[in-house]
């Protein structure tokens, strides 16, 4: 029994001799966590891109929020309005500007040119903005060949698999009558002995021009008296004489007219979107998967990014991107969505900016959207604008809904653009000829080095070199170099400048109409190749992307340097 006391007073003794290094122990770790608790960032403050998970509702942590900052100098202030001394919702020098499109005295009448038993079919190419550049050229090549046009086919095979016709999206007898002076316009092709005419289906080159025409189309006519120009998509050249371009501005601006119930939704979406502020600002945001796929781009997302784009990739057997850092830092990656805010925000627009946002399925979805989202929280789309009963009758066709889209980003006060597409250079055109309104193109290629340094500089610094490097890409009327000539997306034989009491054309004049005749030297056309086949094949798998593609005069040598063009600025 004292055996047993005495060694349980050693083990109490024992213990007592350990209880102060213990607790000493115990008070450093207290203090270690204690210290590490108060330095350690926020978890929720950095976001790479994909590397987030939020889930955005109302009571969604803003990122950007000062109370979340870690040490950084990279600090987004309270209000921006200091940022910027520039108008952010017009451009400058835009009321010394106007569209200007009627045909001169010199312009004879359709019923003096057209000729009898001559009729052109046109077949269209891609989505909607890509079938609206081939109508409006399709009017003016029908004028060149002084023949009757059926109104155009539209593209039913696409990827984007619309099967609408051209009377359900655009108000066909608007189109007939407001060109019947220029051009005649049938719906339909004659029938001779109770049974149509079969046309002789035929291409011409991309950027034909109005001698490429007369050479290879005219002669045709002598034996058959209805052609259909099939893949009709920038079949047309870009510089015309002007007496055409000027046509080609009555018809995209004036005649096409999107049908009735069309022009209902759309409207009830662009007053819904006034109703919530004086302004709005109306994004083409174009971060699709397809989209990223193509650009060869990397944007942080790991295994599974990489594992989901380079399926899509494989669409195209010629697209090798082996370094998309190269892609990014020559300003070929779409800016993501978080991009898009920080630009917005340097140049000067408020958190409480109301914004539309166009576009079709975002890759990453919401964890995409958060940043964005973050930066401006006021973000709408059709689909939150309309009950869903609302857009039933369009939802089923895509051109239909591109169309909502379409009107809601004419109408904006300011329009953004995330690529070069075909809906954004016949938007960027339709601006400027009415009234010149503010349409952004990021300057991608020295905006991405500035994203990529962002935390190494003061917000104040990166919204000064933001504010620099957007200059010549705000939609102002004397920007030097908007589009690379393209016509859709600047046409200036359309816009007139006012000096004084006077007014003219912003572009010189350099051909009177019907100067132009046909070159003896006919050996350029007649020995080119009426189409190079594979060329064709790579626009039909762009088609979807770009619904949409920047094509410029093609190079049929390398596929790749095509693929290059399709996506440059």
């Amino acid at each position: 029994m004292d055996g047993h006391r005495r060694r349980h007073n050693q083990k109490h003794n024992r213990f007592r001799y350990f209880l102060p290094s213990i607790s000493a122990i115990s008070g450093v770790i207290l203090l270690l966590y204690l210290l590490l608790s108060i330095l350690a960032p926020s978890p929720d403050h950095h976001f790479h891109h994909f590397g987030q998970h939020l889930s955005f509702d109302d009571k969604s942590i803003d990122i950007y929020d000062d109370t979340h900052a870690d040490s950084s100098a990279f600090k987004l202030p309270t209000s921006s309005k200091i940022m910027s001394d520039r108008d952010l919702w017009s451009t400058n020098m835009s009321k010394f500007y106007f569209g200007c499109s009627n045909a001169s005295s010199q312009f004879p009448k359709a019923q003096a040119v057209t000729r009898p038993n001559r009729y052109l079919l046109i077949a269209t190419s891609g989505g909607l903005n890509q079938q609206r550049t081939g109508i409006t050229d399709a009017v003016v090549a029908a004028r060149i060949l002084n023949a009757t046009l059926v109104v155009p086919k539209l593209d039913k095979k696409s990827f984007w698999k619309d099967a609408s016709t051209f009377s359900e999206i655009f108000d066909v007898d608007w189109f007939i009558s407001q060109l019947s002076k220029d051009v005649k316009i049938i719906r339909e092709l004659p029938h001779k002995g109770g049974r149509k005419w079969s046309p002789y289906s035929t291409r011409v080159p991309r950027k034909c021009n109005e001698r490429c025409y007369h050479i290879r189309v005219l002669p045709l006519f002598s034996k058959r008296r209805a052609i259909q120009l099939s893949k009709f998509d920038y079949r047309l050249a870009n510089n015309l004489e002007t007496e055409f371009q000027k046509l080609r501005c009555r018809v995209n601006y004036h005649a096409l007219k999107f049908t009735d119930p069309i022009v209902k939704m759309g409207q009830k979406l662009i007053n819904r979107m006034r109703n919530m502020g004086k302004h709005f600002v109306a994004l083409h945001l174009r971060f699709e998967p397809d989209m990223l796929a193509f650009s060869g781009c990397y944007y942080g997302g790991g295994e599974k990014e990489i594992r989901e784009l380079s399926k899509i990739r494989k669409r195209w057997k010629t697209l090798h991107i082996s370094d998309p850092e190269k892609e990014r830092r020559q300003g070929r990656c779409p800016l993501t969505p978080e991009e898009v805010g920080l630009m917005l925000r340097a140049l000067g627009y408020e958190k409480d900016t109301n914004i539309y946002v166009a576009s079709g399925e975002v890759f990453g979805g919401n964890e995409t959207l958060n940043p964005l989202r973050a930066l401006f929280p006021n973000i709408f789309s059709k689909e939150l604008l309309a009950a869903k009963q609302e857009l039933e009758p369009f939802s089923p066709f895509s051109s239909r809904m591109a169309a909502l889209d379409f009107m809601v980003c004419d109408e904006s006060d300011v329009f953004v653009t995330n690529n070069n597409g075909n809906m954004a250079k016949i938007l960027a055109g339709r601006r400027r000829y009415f009234g010149h309104k503010p349409t952004i193109r990021p300057n991608a290629k020295k905006l991405s080095h500035l994203f990529m340094n962002r935390e190494n500089m003061t917000w104040e610094e990166f919204s000064s070199q933001v504010q620099q490097h957007q200059v010549g890409f705000m939609g102002e009327p004397n920007e030097a170099r908007p589009g690379r000539g393209e016509f859709h997306e600047n046409p200036t034989s359309c816009i007139c400048e006012k000096t004084g009491n006077k007014s003219k054309p912003i572009s010189s004049l350099p051909r009177k109409f019907g100067d132009n005749k046909v070159d003896e030297n006919v050996d350029e056309f007649k020995n080119q190749e009426s189409d190079n086949q594979d060329e064709d094949d790579i626009v039909s798998n762009l088609d979807y992307i770009l619904n949409d593609t920047n094509v410029v005069d093609f190079s049929t040598d390398s596929e790749e340097n095509d693929l290059e063009e399709l996506l440059s600025d």
